[in-house]
């Protein structure tokens, strides 16, 4: 989990960086688009950490849930298993 948080970060903070390098470049060449880009870079400086953070949240959830329910299975099979040797014994 750990370094999926750290590759998630950084590919994170390459995007963010990727988007503030873009925009000074066109805003030092002077398109038209340089406002939009700069807006857009600011939505996204608060949007996409949420956005990673969340993701992130949610993989966590899911493989906690997932490990219970195969913890789960897997004591049901050894009971199973269990049963069936006390079965063969007798």
């Amino acid at each position: 989990m750990k370094k999926l948080k750290r590759i998630t970060a950084l590919i994170g903070v390459i995007a963010l960086f990727a988007l503030y390098i873009y925009t000074l470049v066109l805003a030092i060449i002077g398109s038209e688009q340089t406002m939009n880009l700069f807006m857009t870079a600011v939505v996204a400086t608060v949007v996409l950490p949420v956005l990673l953070w969340t993701y992130s949240f949610i993989y966590k959830l899911l493989k906690n849930n997932y490990s219970e329910e195969a913890r789960e299975k897997t004591e049901e099979l050894k009971r199973a298993q269990e049963n069936e040797d006390d079965n063969c014994d007798e």
